[in-house]
């Protein structure tokens, strides 16, 4: 069975993409061979200049960029000649708030399995935001002809009903939850806390360039710095700094930039080398006596381990996600001053037991969600079986 991975990565330096990457690939592989299906992957997606995590035995990996959607015959040819097309948008990039360009990409390739006739599954991502035309018609129009729509978190999927109501739709969890990964857990609870600092290069670039466009009342800057130099002025704590996204082309955006930062101002500080990929990133993760992330898809890594984490949770995608979960220790946007958000974060420290607990309890809401959506992929892949003779 041919499977079409749409806004997929096999090499992304956003880890989390990655992440989403081979878990789905993980679980579609599974579903496909209960039915007695050989899957055979090709990724489609932009150009990503990282170092391969995924290798030419475990998918095809074909780029998209605008030459090839201005004249679209290639690609339609690839995407025509899946059996099954899974479409995850990059997690959360079919929206408005990342431009027409991104949202155009996004949504002709939608459109070139609609016209092929190629079954259509949007896997778990968040859907939207769409807050202004002509977004919500188009969106409209591509959820609706989807053979199915999965919401990775019950906000997403109430945007999707009151958009589009006549959409197939399903709410199940984000795949990043069931990424494999070599646990380390066995490492934590020494006689010295290990604690896991994720900056973010994306939420320190726009405190420091004073356009703070996700508004969180804290400055964020000044808040990890904060929180950074507390730590590791303790001597019972080991403050790692992690990255969990990087970028050759986008300084604005590169967390390994914001570590080396971090990591020269506070000397006592370990910088940990940039990841491999993502399953790596998890397995260090996991060792972690406590993680502070401002990037998803490292606190799913956290809590898919049993590493107590905080969210720094600056859209709708973290309460989303982690309200569906009933975990409630996030560093919210707003209704905290810096100095208010660092306490908060130093609270945290002392209430890791709260959090795995808590943790405890979600995972098993999380596996009967991705029941969901694996029980959805049986139907998809068995009529996409018999639609191709297989």
């Amino acid at each position: 069975m041919k499977i079409g991975l749409l806004w997929h990565s096999g090499k992304s330096g956003n880890l989390g993409v990655g992440a989403l990457t081979i878990a789905n690939m993980a679980i579609a592989r599974k579903v496909a061979e209960e039915l007695g299906l050989v899957p055979e992957f090709t990724i489609i997606g932009v150009a990503d200049k990282g170092r391969a995590y995924i290798g030419p035995g475990e998918a095809r990996l074909y780029d998209v960029n605008s030459r090839r959607l201005i004249d679209p015959r290639e690609t339609l040819a690839v995407i025509g000649g899946q059996d099954v097309v899974l479409d995850i948008g990059a997690g959360d990039s079919f929206a408005d708030i990342y431009g027409l360009k991104r949202f155009l990409f996004l949504w002709l390739s939608k459109m070139m399995a609609v016209a092929a006739s190629v079954p259509l599954v949007l896997s778990p991502q968040t859907i939207g935001p769409f807050a202004r035309q002509p977004y919500r018609t188009m969106a409209r129009w591509a959820l609706q002809r989807a053979d199915c729509v999965v919401a990775r978190d019950h906000q997403s999927f109430d945007v999707l009903k009151e958009l589009a109501p006549r959409a197939r739709a399903l709410q199940s969890v984000d795949v990043a939850f069931a990424l494999p990964f070599e646990d380390r857990s066995a490492e934590r609870a020494g006689p010295i806390l290990r604690l896991g600092v994720n900056v973010s290069g994306l939420l320190l670039a726009e405190a420091e360039s004073g356009r703070n466009r996700f508004g969180l009342d804290a400055d964020y800057g000044k808040l990890m710095r904060g929180f950074v130099g507390a730590m590791s002025a303790r001597d019972d704590v080991e403050v790692h700094l992690i990255s969990h996204a990087t970028s050759t082309h986008d300084g604005g955006d590169d967390d390994g930039q914001a570590a080396d930062r971090f990591a020269a101002e506070f000397p006592r500080a370990i910088r940990v080398p940039d990841f491999a990929g993502p399953c790596e990133a998890k397995a260090y993760i996991s060792s972690l006596d406590y993680l502070v992330a401002g990037r998803m898809h490292a606190c799913i890594a956290a809590y898919s381990s049993g590493t107590p984490v905080m969210p720094v949770a600056y859209s709708r995608k973290f309460s989303g996600l982690f309200g569906t979960l009933g975990y409630d220790f996030l560093l919210p946007v707003k209704g905290l001053g810096t100095d208010a958000a660092i306490a908060f974060l130093i609270e945290g420290l002392e209430r890791r037991d709260e959090m795995r607990a808590a943790i405890g309890r979600g995972m098993q809401k999380i596996e009967a969600l991705l029941d969901t959506y694996r029980d959805e992929l049986r139907v998809q892949f068995a009529v996409a079986g018999e639609l191709a003779g297989l």
